[in-house]
């Protein structure tokens, strides 16, 4: 028999299950993690799975994730499931899912759109137009920005 390596359970905490293989460097990035107030953080990366093949992995020991951050996660992981753990217990466990409509999350990436005159305090605004993989349309210039673009906003 093959001796396993085991992650201990959290407590209370998040965990992010079926993350797109080796994107969970983008995921740490929207958390704003390591942080100092969350020093138990687990990744795995790129792991065997039955669903997608390879997936990834995080674990936030004393932390929820908000919904401006699951908003952030779909864009980067469509496919994910958070999970809740409250006393070693899952108490909600979540697909993720894309908003139809997303505000300030991400830039628009036509230098000529009005988002991003500095004398113009307009907020970015997009339209979901596919959710996997994510493509959204610029709601002022109607941009299409796809996901590699989207991606190299977290880099």
């Amino acid at each position: 028999m093959k001796p396993e390596l085991k992650i201990k359970a959290i407590e209370n905490g998040t965990v992010i299950d079926h993350i797109t293989a080796n994107k969970s460097i983008h995921i740490l990035k929207i958390l704003g993690l390591p942080d100092e107030r969350f020093k138990n953080v687990t990744v795995a990366m790129n792991v065997s799975s039955g669903e997608t093949g390879r997936k990834d992995i995080v674990k936030i020991e004393n932390r929820e994730v908000h919904h401006e951050e699951l908003n952030q996660i779909a864009l980067i992981a469509p496919k994910a499931t958070i999970n809740i753990i409250r006393n070693y217990e899952v108490v909600k466990k979540d697909k993720i899912q894309l908003p139809h409509k997303i505000t300030s999350i991400i830039d628009c990436t036509n230098p000529k759109c009005i988002t991003n005159y500095e004398n113009e305090p307009i907020k970015s605004k997009f339209k979901v137009i596919n959710s996997q993989p994510p493509v959204v349309r610029c709601h002022y210039c109607e941009k299409l920005i796809k996901t590699e673009d989207i991606e190299k906003q977290f880099e």
